[in-house]
């Protein structure tokens, strides 16, 4: 008994993620081609009305041209799906909000960092207990904090030791979802150009410079390999919702010292959290630390020289970028070029922890890996899968009635419903998660070789990704900046 019992707790279990779905207001149709085809039979109907089959066809190019708008796919969307976008990027192109400058000469406000579009409204709070820099939004009232994380290599672990990492992962999540004061999580696993000082100190402490023939080739290698290298980062950033924690704020003092106090409260209980799920936390990030992350995401370039000098780029003034360009699929920040992909489609199979590995362990591109987990309250996650589960039984039984053949699509996101809402009775929490990947390279063809490169990756981790258009800066911010930012 002890002994099947023990194999049992050893195997690794594969898990299954839910799909997006794709269901629309009626009949699978979303709201904006509704209106479309109710426009085209509108049409329809006052050309039969006033002239009969002659009406019917001067009226033709109108609604032929509405339909086509509802239905013809292009690039993953309906052409209705794309107005938005489009008028979007329009719009900014012609406020010239896709470009900035930053002005050297003008003094920033203390406190705010030098950070371009809707960034520039962030705050920087330092904790003073822990020392902590602590960021506020004050439009979307969250207040984030940062820490550093070291990890072992999960694929060289074995399948005992993965299986019970991934659960105590999972406590942490559900401790989240418990809260309800937390906004979001976002764990970021980005890749740095090695600057080479980690191996430099390591021979200047434990090497023998004899000036013998091994040494100076060993120390000739250390100078040449350690710079062209690059390094792995783990980072997971904590967002305190402050219009939830209102109350407990003001019994805490209120303002940003009682959000702090809240806050400090949340970052104690996510720290025993990781300390229960055996991930080693090296600290809660300080602003120079929050600097120099900001100042590598936009000038890849300057990493290496910032950290063999650490004095250096610690300042969250002046930690943004000094010139940044946003173009239709890329963005270009000063010594480098960006893409963002989103993550459409995650396995749909059964799939073993770690299957990410391709894309994480992907060598030569420097990218930024970010999942973003949105906790949702168990009352409201309830509220939610009964008004899925009634909605799609109702959209079945007028599909029957039309005699529309029943999707398989349908069918799967019902089971995916009604598995959601066994777990959520069970006591497992509900999280969004949002997938990003943002891609840096010194030129545009470096660039495209790069996203390229990633998205083969993301196939053999059995997912599918979608390159961001149109808003590609503020997905940026988000794929490649630890301070929870949304898209």
């Amino acid at each position: 008994m002890s002994a099947n019992t023990s194999e049992a707790t050893l195997e690794l279990r594969p898990v299954q993620f839910s799909r997006l779905t794709k269901r629309g207001l009626l009949l699978g149709l979303s709201l904006p081609q509704l209106l479309v085809l109710a426009t085209a039979l509108g049409i329809i109907v006052t050309g039969l009305y006033t002239g009969g089959g002659q009406g019917l066809a001067w009226s033709s190019p109108a609604w032929a041209s509405l339909v086509v708008i509802a239905w013809v796919p292009v690039g993953g969307r309906k052409l209705i799906e794309w107005a938005p976008i489009v008028t979007r990027w329009l719009l900014r192109t012609r406020a010239k909000q896709t470009q900035y400058r930053r002005r050297v000469v003008k003094p920033r406000p203390a406190g705010t960092l030098a950070l371009p579009g809707d960034l520039a409204a962030l705050r920087e709070w330092v904790d003073p207990e822990t020392g902590a820099a602590m960021i506020h939004d004050p439009h979307a009232q969250t207040l984030t904090v940062v820490c550093g994380v070291a990890h072992p290599a999960f694929v060289l672990l074995d399948p005992g030791e993965q299986q019970r990492r991934v659960t105590g992962w999972g406590r942490v999540l559900a401790a989240a979802c418990r809260s309800g004061r937390i906004a979001r999580i976002q764990v970021q696993e980005r890749t740095l150009p090695d600057s080479g000082s980690g191996l430099t100190e390591w021979w200047r402490e434990h090497g023998h410079d004899d000036g013998s023939w091994a040494a100076n080739t060993y120390r000739e290698l250390i100078e040449r390999a350690g710079p062209a290298g690059e390094r792995h980062a783990t980072t997971v950033s904590l967002s305190l919702d402050m219009r939830a924690a209102t109350r407990q704020i003001r019994s805490a003092g209120g303002g940003m010292k009682g959000a702090a106090v809240v806050l400090g409260q949340e970052m104690q209980s996510f720290q025993t959290a990781l300390r229960s799920a055996e991930l080693q936390m090296t600290g809660w990030l300080t602003p120079g630390d929050v600097a120099l992350i900001l100042r590598t995401a936009y000038d890849p370039a300057a990493g290496p020289a910032l950290e063999r000098h650490g004095a250096l780029g610690r300042e969250l003034a002046t930690a943004g970028p000094v010139a940044v360009n946003e173009a239709w699929d890329r963005l270009r920040s000063d010594s480098a070029h960006h893409a963002v992909l989103w993550i459409s489609e995650w396995p749909r199979a059964q799939t073993f922890p770690g299957f990410l590995a391709p894309l994480v362990l992907t060598g030569g591109v420097l990218r930024s890996l970010s999942l973003h987990y949105l906790p949702v309250r168990a009352d409201q996650a309830a509220r939610d899968l009964r008004r899925k589960k009634t909605e799609m039984v109702a959209d079945a039984a007028q599909r029957r009635k039309i005699g529309q053949v029943e999707d398989t699509q349908a069918t799967a996101e019902y089971g995916d419903v009604l598995q959601q809402e066994s777990e959520l009775t069970a006591g497992h929490g509900v999280l969004r998660v949002v997938g990003l990947v943002s891609v840096s390279a010194p030129t545009n063809g470096e660039l495209d070789a790069a996203v390229s490169q990633i998205e083969q990756a993301a196939i053999q981790a059995s997912c599918e990704t979608r390159r961001l258009v149109g808003q590609q800066a503020q997905a940026f911010t988000a794929a490649a900046l630890p301070l929870c930012r949304p898209i």
